[in-house]
């Protein structure tokens, strides 16, 4: 009887395999990796943000596959009888010149198997073959020409996902939040392509363990450094230059990273004769730093930070603007199954904005801070069950104004008054494998936040306008306090081994708002937390799909629909002033949204060919009682059609070709439609609020790449030349209209359209060792 009884208990004893899957040539931990038993078909597991995996099974014999997109597929036999480490290390592929034979059944299908969707994964590899403007590759202008997400307008970096505005998106440069990711006014963001790792986009089905935001996660990872040998990358073009080196700190176990970028705009001005010219200034700069160190098997350390900046002036005046992040992480084993990281978090976004002319002389200056906490938790059950659960809590510091004027100057010294927030989160995860077919996520976040003196809050007539009374708040004394619970549901059926139908519900809460009367994302626009008169945006997010692979995962096509609700959505009086207001609550208004739509998206990823073409249908509205007579209006960025061609063709060993065209309705405006004369003024009578639509905006971007890698020249280096050229048949489209009267006929009244860009070339030289 002891016999039959124990038999079965060792039968079903389990082991947990686990372990790291890394680049071979630089050690860096690969995120998202595929790590599957051949003989348990369904049976994986995906690596985490640090290549991390964990697998529990029955005790035999097993081939462990892994893979990953663009690397030579892993395969090893292994005995497992006992907790087993598994480090691997996966080989770059280089046969992407040949055409694709499919030579066995494995299948990764990673596009069907996994969770996500509404998501958008891209590596940097990807990216540097696209074309580029002013042969900058960018991150944010590749999101844009994605499906569900909108551009703000002709070379902005801001971008609208579902239907939500440009501060709805949660920026993360490793854990650390970037409330402006713009240069040059938004002609390229802060993102240099030669220091990221890993890109990825939230639409919808946004995991349990972020919030703060309603509309998209935009997660990136920078580089770790090369653990195995120094390495150095760089490039030389027409706008800028850039330089990233990567070295051990000690092999296999410490790394480094240093990378950094410049324009150089201003080093021509100098040249010229003109001194009007030759005292402008115009650049900005990118520094981005990373280290990491094993301390042992089951700690590591991480740091890393970004500083970045932007200034634009001349002898008149200057004004400057810039991040600067910071996060140190420690990642920590307690056994195989339990995995955990601790993150602290710094963030400060800063503008400044300055006159020298002696009687206007005068520098504003203005400040967000974050100071934040996170201790995350994954508990890898076994492959049916997967937890993940943790904390976070942040501190905001508001500095929105403060304007001090020179010795000579007329202007009176103007300090807004400043805020302080605290904002807290706790949630709970659970991924569960109901079938081979059937998983299902559900999980819940309770979020918490408090706006805390100093400060002076008003009060006000019916009017809106009329103080009636006031009340001061000491230090850390609550002002106004808010909290929700936020659930979040996906469910994912395979319907065969490559094609799976996919839900998702989420609901999101925003304590943080970002004030501005300009359609794209400026510097200067204001973020205030949710206090007696902003209250949080809440939204709440239904989306369904289909995803289909072909050819051993090297098609992907999905369709997907959406449906966003969003309440306390912010919009202004008309003729309202944002700027150094220093009774912004006077001039706000609170409406409703609604955006719905549907997405396409066909993507060949291995091959001589590769790119994406994508669809967008959607429809966005707000509804505010004080505005368009209560009728619902389509907002600034609502497009009806959006269509993305993105293509790169590998002709040979040497020479690739890319290009991109895009299409999208034109966005909403309001028109002046007549004009009437009272006591001899002339005065505009307008359409409905944004009743009027914009030229379709259409453009084609193409690139030529010149690869001169060292297995062909001999050198101890690879090189390539590009050469990108931006809206390719200058297609004149419209940033902006204006009005005036037609000089020869006083009584009528002309549009003007405004363009930023014909025809951009660009060469740029890169080199790698």
């Amino acid at each position: 009887m002891a016999l039959l009884l124990s038999f079965p208990a060792k039968a079903q004893q389990k082991i947990t395999l686990s372990g790291y899957v890394k680049d071979k040539a630089s050690g860096e931990g690969l995120i998202g990796a595929t790590v599957s038993v051949r003989e348990l078909s369904g049976t994986g597991a995906a690596t985490n943000e640090y290549g991390f995996f964990s697998l529990t099974l029955a005790q035999g014999t097993y081939t462990v596959v892994v893979s990953y997109l663009g690397y030579a597929t892993y395969s090893q036999t292994i005995q497992l009888t006992s907790a087993q480490k598994l480090n691997i290390e996966l080989q770059e592929d280089h046969t992407k010149l040949q055409e694709v034979v499919i030579t066995n059944t494995e299948k990764k299908d990673e596009n069907v198997r996994s969770m996500a969707m509404s998501t958008m994964k891209m590596q940097v590899t990807e990216l540097k073959k696209m074309p580029a403007l002013m042969g900058e590759v960018d991150v944010i202008k590749a999101i844009q020409m994605t499906p569900g997400v909108q551009t703000a307008g002709e070379g902005t970096s801001g971008f609208y996902v579902r239907g939500g505005g440009v501060d709805q998106n949660l920026i993360l440069l490793d854990e650390a939040p970037v409330y402006n990711a713009s240069h040059l006014m938004g002609f390229f963001s802060v993102f240099n392509a030669d220091a990221i790792k890993d890109v990825q986009l939230y639409k919808g089905g946004i995991p349990a363990e972020h919030g703060g935001r309603l509309s998209s996660l935009l997660d990136i990872r920078m580089k770790e450094g090369n653990s195995k040998r120094f390495a150095a990358s760089g490039g030389i073009g027409t706008l800028s230059s850039r330089l990233t080196l990567e070295a051990p700190i000690v092999k296999d176990k410490g790394s480094f990273m240093v990378s950094g970028r410049r324009t150089y705009a201003d080093i021509f001005f100098k040249l010229s004769s003109d001194e009007g010219i030759k005292n402008n200034r115009l650049y900005f700069y990118d520094l981005n730093l990373k280290a990491n160190y094993t301390l042992g098997p089951k700690d590591r350390l991480f740091v890393s930070g970004y500083f970045g900046r932007d200034v634009a002036g001349n002898n008149s005046g200057a004004f400057n603007w810039g991040n600067a992040t910071g996060t140190l992480r420690w990642n920590h084993l307690f056994n195989d199954k339990l995995f955990t990281n601790t993150t602290l978090i710094f963030s400060d976004f800063d503008y400044s904005l300055g006159s020298k002319e002696k009687s206007t002389e005068f520098t504003w200056t203005s400040h967000i801070i974050d100071y934040g906490l996170k201790n995350d938790y994954t508990f890898y059950l076994n492959p049916q069950h997967q937890l993940k659960f943790g904390v976070a809590g942040t501190f905001h510091k508001f500095q929105p104004g403060k304007v001090k004027p020179g010795p000579q100057s007329y202007f009176n010294e103007i300090k807004l008054d400043g805020t302080n927030a605290v904002e807290g989160a706790a949630y709970l995860s659970h991924e569960y494998q109901l079938s081979q077919q059937f998983t299902v996520e559900y999980g819940l976040r309770f979020s918490y936040f408090a706006t805390v003196g100093k400060g002076t809050i008003y009060e006000y007539a019916e009017d809106g306008f009329t103080k009636t009374g006031s009340k001061e708040y000491g230090a850390m004394e609550v002002i106004q306090q808010y909290s929700g619970f936020e659930p979040r549901f996906s469910a994912k059926y395979e319907l065969t081994e490559s094609s799976a139908l996919k839900a998702s519900y989420n609901r999101m809460r925003q304590y943080l708002h970002l004030l501005s009367n300009s359609t794209a994302s400026l510097p200067f626009d204001v973020w205030v937390p949710s206090i007696h008169y902003i209250k949080p945006q809440i939204a709440d997010q239904v989306a369904a799909g289909y995803f289909r692979n072909f050819q051993d995962n090297t098609y992907e096509a999905s369709a997907e629909v959406y449906y966003k609700h969003m309440d306390n959505q912010i919009d202004y009086k008309d003729n309202s002033e944002v700027f150094l207001n220093s009774r912004i609550d006077t001039v706000l208004l609170r409406g409703k949204g609604t955006s719905y739509g549907a997405e396409f998206m066909f993507r060949k990823q291995k091959g001589v060919f590769t790119g994406w073409v994508s669809y967008t249908w959607s429809k966005t509205d707000r509804t505010v009682p004080e505005l368009n007579g209560g009728k619902a209006f389509p907002t600034r960025y609502d497009r009806r059609h959006s269509v993305n061609l993105v293509s790169t063709y590998q002709l040979n060993e040497k020479w690739s070709i890319g290009a991109n065209w895009v299409y999208a309705t034109g966005g909403a405006i309001t028109m002046p439609v007549g004009r009437f004369e009272y006591e001899g003024h002339t005065y505009p009578v307008y359409s409905s609020k944004n009743g009027f639509r914009l030229p379709a905006y259409h453009r084609l971007d193409l690139a030529v790449t010149y690869d001169r890698p060292r297995s062909l020249t001999g050198k101890k280096y690879d090189s390539s030349w590009s050469l990108s050229i931006y809206n390719a048949y200058s297609r004149k489209n419209a940033f902006s209209i204006s009005f005036r009267e037609n000089e020869d006929h006083p009584e009528k009244t002309e549009a003007v359209k405004t363009y930023l860009f014909g025809i951009i070339p660009a060469l740029t030289y890169n080199f790698n060792f």
